[in-house]
């Protein structure tokens, strides 16, 4: 008797690990914390216009405007980063009268070269500005239509390697060669993205952390099939868009048995959703696993100053930080939850503001859902549901 199987089982921590291990001879993200990045600093250093302009969508923007979101409030940069990623007219429009389009450079990013939202965009702009190698820098993969165009009229084009998927590509050219021009240290991000590697690759203090979460969010899907993060900070909002995309593209599949997968993200910002979605966890049904994220050094020591009106009450707050306010009300959360004794949860909390912090959350999320996705026996790195919707649009704007 001959017995073969190909169904879905839960893996050993050991056997994704290998599993892991293996993906990074064919998935490029893994390599991109140890590149160099000389050519990419020494470039930047050659741009002289105030406005740093993405014209980019999805995995081709999100990233950049996470990171960049992040440390905006605590740093005084040089020049600004605009994104134009809609095909909103209106928006589009607004967003144009927000800075001098003739004082921009602009950074056009598109992996294939041929992104409807990010072409449409661009062949507008140059109803409206000179396109040329003093003004523009293209981010594409080697052959595209994109990167022609750019060799065509010596506009500085940097190769994205097929391997990189966009919503992986943060810590490559895509993310590091705008931030560059804005003058984030792009060193130490990839410093954080090292610390993570190494330590996960090391089995050492990351890795734990990252393959039981993963391993419990796998077993325990059937019955926790929403994840939330509870960010505690204005400056996180950009992170938790990136997140979505991440997990979402990367884990909505269909497994090796035919088995639909739905680990569902949603991101919320604390204090703010505390007034609204707090309520559906706490007292509503138990399909949700909540991450809350704190930082605890905001780089910035405003108080709540002490007032002589007792009508205004609440005088037990006076004299207390704002950045200590917004952590105790994201602990006074975290035990409301935690009281439940129903609701998975954990936290994680943030050191302080810099790049290397930003970077180590961001990276640990990566080999997160590279895990989730070893586990799930899915491939996490293509997005077959959103290509159907491009090919539909291609077609009917051919016919």
């Amino acid at each position: 008797m001959e017995y073969n199987k190909n169904f879905y089982q839960i893996h050993s921590n050991g056997d994704i690990f290998q599993r892991i291990q293996s993906e990074r001879g064919t998935i490029g993200y893994y390599d991109l914390p140890y590149q160099d990045t000389s050519d990419i600093k020494a470039y930047a250093k050659t741009i002289v216009q105030k406005h740093i302009v993405v014209i980019g969508i999805g995995g081709s923007s999100l990233g950049v405007k996470a990171i960049y979101e992040f440390l905006l409030p605590s740093n005084k940069y040089q020049k600004d980063l605009v994104f134009l990623e809609t095909l909103d007219p209106l928006e589009i429009n607004h967003c144009l009268t927000k800075f001098d389009i003739f004082d921009a450079h602009f950074v056009v990013i598109s992996k294939s070269g041929n992104t409807i939202e990010t072409i449409s965009l661009f062949k507008y702009l140059r109803t409206l500005v000179e396109i040329n190698s003093d003004n523009c820098t293209v981010i594409s993969k080697a052959k595209s239509g994109l990167t022609k165009f750019a060799q065509d009229r010596d506009i500085k084009v940097f190769e994205l390697a097929e391997n990189v998927g966009g919503r992986f590509s943060v810590f490559s050219v895509v993310g590091l060669v705008p931030l560059a021009m804005v003058g984030v240290d792009v060193d130490n991000l990839l410093n954080g993205c090292k610390r993570v590697s190494a330590s996960f690759f090391d089995q050492s203090s990351y890795y734990a952390p990252i393959i039981r979460k993963a391993r419990f969010l796998v077993e325990n899907k059937a019955r926790f099939n929403i994840n939330v993060i509870f960010s505690y900070s204005s400056s996180l909002e950009g992170f938790n868009k990136w997140y979505v995309q991440l997990w979402a593209e990367s884990l909505g599949k269909i497994n090796i048995n035919k088995t639909r997968q739905a680990l569902t993200p949603i991101a919320l910002i604390g204090p703010v959703d505390q007034h609204s979605f707090l309520q559906l966890i706490i007292d509503g049904v138990r399909d949700k696993i909540v991450t809350f994220i704190k930082i605890a050094d905001l780089k910035d020591n405003t108080i709540i100053p002490k007032s002589n009106d007792k009508n205004l009450g609440l005088e037990y707050a006076e004299g207390l930080s704002f950045n200590d306010l917004l952590n105790k009300q994201a602990d006074a959360t975290i035990e409301s939850v935690e009281a439940q004794g129903d609701i998975p949860c954990d936290v994680i909390t943030i050191s302080t503001v810099d790049e290397y912090n930003i970077a180590k959350l961001m990276f640990s999320y990566q080999l997160l859902v590279s895990a989730i996705g070893e586990f799930l026996q899915i491939n996490t790195y293509n997005q077959p549901g959103v290509e159907k919707g491009k090919a539909i649009l291609k077609e009917s704007l051919q016919n």
